[in-house]
């Protein structure tokens, strides 16, 4: 539904998107700033079993420089990774439950592959301008978002049916995140925790 299109406007610096994987949701921070420098924060979040993955990218000159990879779960893990400006392999460090490992060549490029990919799917995303916005839903059906403002999304009956459902059953606040874009609205992710408490912001990103 929230598919991207092309547009002759002028695209913020900061922007906030994300989209609907198979296996989970996808939530993407990006700045983009002089010199083809680009600082993207991704969070997948697993619909069911799996991990919740935060990984943190950064490029300079339109070169990858940086992976940082956060894996939470029963196993903890930590992937940590530099490039020089020639493009060749300046520091790796994995950690699994406070063990160091190696990172073999194989998973290195994986990793330098899927940041391609996601750098790629970001700047679709945000040309279509799919924007991501995340709050804390309340018994009114209305959202404070994590700027402050009270909104309304137009979200359809399903959508509102299973956040209000969430919300009778749980005694903690429920947070949500959705999508708005020249298509019309999407939900993407309902939690029991706080999304604001680690937003980051374009003045600290």
């Amino acid at each position: 539904m929230l598919s991207a299109c092309s547009s002759q406007q002028p695209l913020p610096p900061f922007t906030s998107t994300g989209y609907l994987a198979d296996l989970g949701a996808v939530r993407i921070w990006r700045k983009d700033s002089a010199g083809d420098n680009t600082h993207i924060l991704a969070a997948f979040s697993p619909w069911r079993e799996g991990s919740t993955i935060l990984g943190d990218y950064r490029w300079q000159n339109n070169k990858l420089v940086f992976i940082e990879l956060n894996i939470s779960g029963e196993a903890p893990e930590q992937v940590k990774v530099r490039f020089a400006d020639n493009g060749e392999l300046s520091f790796m460090q994995r950690t699994v439950k406070q063990q160091k490992q190696q990172i073999s060549s194989d998973a290195i490029a994986l990793y330098q592959y899927r940041a391609k990919q996601l750098k790629e799917v970001s700047e679709a995303l945000r040309v279509g301008h799919v924007v991501l916005y995340q709050g804390q839903f309340n018994p009114n059906k209305t959202v404070t978002r994590c700027d402050g403002s009270v909104v309304s999304p137009k979200l359809d009956s399903d959508a509102l049916n299973y956040i209000e459902g969430r919300h009778r059953h749980s005694s903690n606040p429920v947070s949500i995140a959705w999508l708005e874009a020249p298509e019309g609205t999407q939900l993407l992710l309902v939690a029991n925790e706080d999304f604001c408490r680690w937003q980051p912001k374009a003045s600290d990103f």
